[in-house]
């Protein structure tokens, strides 16, 4: 079995290892959510489907296309940046290392940067709370 461009080791094979048994858990919500993506994107075929039934022009459905891939895109904005501070306070980069950084982890996993980023900031947020929390509270 290879998984990320590297064979597991035969320990990780065992039946009843914690390893392969997070790789598992790792695979099956990777393809939950790859399915959700693909039940979001039949819905929104359907929805374009029944506007051109109604007589929407094709030229009004690719403008408020273009309308929300330019709204999503402004909001992954905003975590971009917050990732690339992180990323310039952890390691005494530029802006543009920074964002050179979270790119080619992107093409290097084949994950969007948006959501690199997402993650990156998340795990931050988490580790500062860590912190700061009082002795023998529990994570929330």
């Amino acid at each position: 079995m290879v998984t990320a461009g590297r064979p597991l080791p035969a320990a990780e094979l065992a039946p009843g290892s914690t390893a392969l048994s997070a790789r598992l858990e790792q695979a099956h919500e990777e393809i939950a959510a790859r399915l959700e993506e693909l039940a979001r994107s039949r819905d929104r075929l359907a929805a374009t489907r029944r506007q051109i039934a109604v007589g929407r022009s094709e030229r009004e459905i690719l403008h408020d296309s273009a309308l929300a891939r330019a709204l999503a895109r402004l909001s992954s904005q905003a975590v971009i940046e917050q990732a690339k501070g992180i990323l310039i306070a952890q390691r005494g980069c530029s802006a543009d290392d920074a964002f050179d950084i979270l790119r080619r982890a992107s093409q290097r996993t084949n994950v969007p940067v948006r959501t690199l980023a997402a993650e990156l900031v998340d795990r931050s947020a988490h580790r500062a709370q860590a912190r700061h929390r009082p002795a023998g509270l529990p994570l929330d």
